[in-house]
């Protein structure tokens, strides 16, 4: 399985997804760069040295990760929830309001080629 994108990393591979499969379970930065991993898995002459490497190197990565967690101290929920982030809905004052709502042309960053337009909305 290749896993990539924005929402993933190597680390969350290693130790989340990697260990729940019998088959490899590969991070891909991006799709162009999964040619060459795919590439690696088909060929049947480097398969087994290319997977070995690579779950060599999820198991340091997990070793790295739980290693990391020795140390982690955690509030107790009571306490984490006085340290939250509090608005004083009756004294705060409100967000002010934008002076216009549409479009404005910005004169003097005019470029006839390629004027620069801001629309501010509420939405």
């Amino acid at each position: 399985m290749l896993i990539g994108g924005a929402t993933t990393s190597k680390m969350h591979t290693a130790v989340k997804i990697a260990p729940r499969y019998s088959e490899p379970a590969i991070h891909v930065l991006d799709a162009s760069r999964s040619v060459v991993v795919v590439s690696s898995l088909l060929d049947k002459s480097i398969k087994e040295d290319y997977t070995d490497d690579i779950a060599d190197e999820y198991e340091d990565l997990r070793a790295e990760h739980y290693e990391g967690l020795k140390d982690r101290r955690y509030l107790k929920l009571a306490a984490a929830r006085s340290k939250g982030f509090k608005i004083d809905w009756e004294n705060d004052k409100p967000v002010k309001a934008p002076s216009y709502l549409g479009t404005k042309v910005m004169m003097r960053f005019i470029n006839i080629a390629r004027p620069l337009t801001i629309l501010i909305s509420p939405f």
